[in-house]
């Protein structure tokens, strides 16, 4: 893994499937969706790749039976019990702590740029990983449009005082890459998300990494991740 032939002023990251691994929790508020419901839940591993497609998504795997208008019903009542339990699982995948130290250390600017509401965005960043101090957090309501439109990963750069140009966006779906190369940004596809869009070698993403620690290697800062 070459290291980039720009140092990037900005590093932007989706957050669920990139940053966090949250499959956890929002299994099992699906779970406890589906109970209250009186239908069977869905298998950890049936959810699991649609968790980067957002709350909608979870509940048509859950409850394939439903039209479009039904599962919009429900979206509500899923957050709010999502909301309940929002953290218990949640956890960083290993090695992003490092990362984000070491692009720290680099004095490169980072940020959230997620579809995820921000009611929820919010709450899940100080309860998951207190430390984190990402210069900016988009979240998926912070505009009108959410990803795959670009605006919301050019508003993360404007915020963050970075040109597109100059930043990187990292996701773990094909979405992610779409508004980052939209946007102008050179564009990351990880391995070790959630991918439910396929393979992310069909995303025409600038690079692909196995590894956070490939990641760590193309930014320059390697030296920070064990």
């Amino acid at each position: 893994m070459s290291v980039l032939s720009f140092k990037p002023e900005g590093v932007f990251f989706d957050l669920d499937g990139t940053l966090l691994d949250s499959a956890l929790d929002l299994h099992a508020a699906v779970v406890d969706l589906c109970a209250e419901q009186g239908v069977m839940p869905p298998s950890y591993d049936a959810v699991r790749p649609v968790v980067s497609r957002g709350s909608r998504a979870i509940i048509a795997t859950a409850m394939p039976g439903l039209d479009a208008e039904a599962i919009l019903a429900l979206v509500p009542r899923y957050l709010e019990i999502y909301e309940s339990g929002l953290a218990r699982h949640t956890v960083p995948f290993e090695g992003i702590e490092s990362l984000l130290a070491g692009i720290e250390a680099a004095g490169m600017r980072w940020g959230v740029v997620t579809n995820k509401p921000g009611f929820l965005t919010d709450a899940l960043l100080p309860q998951a990983v207190p430390h984190w101090k990402p210069a900016v957090v988009v979240s998926g309501d912070t505009l009108p449009v959410k990803k795959p439109d670009p605006a919301p990963v050019v508003h993360a750069c404007a915020l963050a005082g970075c040109a597109p140009s100059r930043a990187v966006f990292v996701g773990d779906d094909r979405r992610d890459i779409a508004a980052g190369a939209a946007a102008g940004c050179y564009t990351v596809a990880v391995r070790w998300g959630y991918l439910d869009g396929g393979d992310p070698d069909t995303w025409e993403a600038d690079t692909v990494v196995d590894r956070v620690s490939d990641l760590a290697t193309l930014l320059g800062v390697g030296e920070a991740v064990a």
